[in-house]
């Protein structure tokens, strides 16, 4: 494939990375410096875009590749009030799209225990959920978008909860999310249920931003030739 990668931070140089190594080209490298390069000139020949930006810039970014009928990956997250244009757009210029809060393969497989778990909790009124999420101190976001696709997990099985909140807003039927910004950490997240009796939890600690990249690369490999909205349980095949 020829990747066009739109953001150049630590994750954009782990993408160029692992997508050369599986035989892939990058063709177009856009961040903060060279937006005006991100043009219909540039992407001719573009089988795919990869989008991990900031959350200012994220729409505008997916929306100029989708109407040059540009499949995009998008990784960046604090955009998503937008999510639903993005899909109109995509549907209308017959491409195709993908937005995850995590693509890490782990993660992934982290979200689809978690909803199990919560359709197995609702059948127990004593335990009480809670999210912990910890990243480095440069994220700029907070709850992380996978804190929120978690909670939302949580609310689709679970009748108890219908929102989630601030650990420090905690409020009936609603998921408690604490955010933690410490150190370089890549990203640790916790769902605990909690009781009198016990407690339960699952856990993913990211190692490096490495996962993250390959799920990414995964997921372009997946969408480039096919046309829709798409998610990760599609290119997991759940």
């Amino acid at each position: 494939m020829n990747i066009a990668l739109i953001g150049y931070g630590r994750m954009g140089h782990e993408i160029e990375a692992i997508a050369v190594k599986r035989g892939h080209s990058i063709e177009l490298i856009v961040d903060q410096d060279n937006v005006d390069d991100l043009n219909k000139t540039n992407l001719k020949g573009i089988d795919v875009a990869i989008e991990f930006s900031f959350p200012d810039a994220a729409f505008d970014n997916i929306i100029k590749c989708l109407e040059l009928k540009v499949p995009v990956v998008s990784g960046t997250t604090g955009w998503l009030e937008n999510y639903d244009k993005a899909v109109e757009i995509c549907r209308k210029n017959g491409t195709s799209f993908i937005h995850s809060s995590n693509y890490s393969i782990g993660v992934n497989l982290l979200f689809r225990l978690n909803s199990e778990l919560a359709k197995q909790m609702s059948r127990y009124n004593d335990y009480n959920v809670s999210i912990e999420e910890i990243h480095h101190i440069k994220k700029l976001d907070a709850p992380s978008g996978t804190a929120i696709t978690l909670a939302g997990g949580i609310v689709e099985q679970h009748p108890g909860y219908n929102k989630w909140c601030f650990e420090s807003e905690k409020t009936e039927n609603s998921v408690p999310i604490r955010s933690v910004r410490e150190g370089n950490v890549p990203g640790t997240h916790t769902v605990t249920w909690e009781s009198d009796i016990d407690s339960i939890s699952l856990r993913h600690e990211a190692k490096s931003r490495k996962g993250l990249a390959l799920g990414a690369v995964i997921a372009a490999e997946f969408i480039h030739s096919k046309k829709g909205i798409f998610t990760m349980d599609n290119v997991m095949g759940f």
